[in-house]
């Protein structure tokens, strides 16, 4: 991608292996057109869409074995789109979602470099109107609770977009908001189980990610 270093990199998920081409580091900065600053999106926080985090890995590797037969499923965040492209091999109805102005165009590559259809996307805001996104059965995503205000727009963003049954299934590496948008989903009517694992290069004495899965019966 002109003005980017990239890398492609090999991830066995699951039996098989996913070829993703990614941002080669986290220090790249280049908007000559003024993407970013008409997306709001800082030079620091520019970058991050296009790294295989380890909460991606693993909220992959959840997906990889999921049972998701009639689900119309929604990846929130998907960044460099690694869930996304497990679930479109699967065969999932999966639908990826994204803020960032060069995630749809990683996507479309990534889907090609494995053999893959390209996966429907949409650019959506977690805050504002999104009428044309619709609603899903499943909606997961990883990392996604770094800044304080992201609890309340993630909890309102799914309260938009999830059916009167459903589930939300996410990955988070082990952040201290998790509890106030665990305390947000009860309000809205799910409950709420978790699996506590070391992620992916997580050198850690003791399991600091966790697998969060939210289940609501009806609304």
């Amino acid at each position: 991608m002109p003005g980017y270093s990239v890398a492609t990199t090999t991830h066995r998920i699951g039996t098989e292996d996913y070829h993703i081409r990614a941002l080669s580091n986290r220090q790249q900065f280049w908007d000559p057109d003024g993407h970013a600053e008409r997306a709001g999106i800082s030079s620091a926080a520019w970058p991050i869409f296009g790294v295989v985090w380890p909460a991606g890995i693993a909220l992959a590797q959840q997906m990889s074995h999921c049972a998701f037969a009639g689900m119309k499923i929604l990846e929130v965040g998907c960044g460099i789109g690694l869930c996304s492209l497990v679930l479109q091999r699967h065969g999932a109805d999966i639908t990826a979602s994204d803020y960032h102005p060069l995630a749809e165009e990683f996507l479309r590559f990534n889907a090609a470099l494995n053999g893959l259809p390209p996966v429907k996307y949409h650019n959506v805001a977690w805050a504002g109107p999104n009428p044309e996104l619709g609603r899903f059965d499943l909606i997961v995503g990883s990392d996604l609770l770094y800044e304080r205000g992201h609890p309340a727009l993630l909890s309102a963003f799914l309260t938009c977009h999830t059916e009167s049954t459903a589930q939300v299934i996410l990955a988070d590496p082990g952040r201290t908001r998790c509890g106030q948008f665990s305390t947000m989903m009860s309000a809205e009517g799910y409950s709420h189980t978790e699996q506590r694992l070391n992620f992916a290069s997580a050198d850690t004495p003791s399991p600091r990610g966790r697998i969060m899965n939210f289940v609501r019966s009806h609304r």
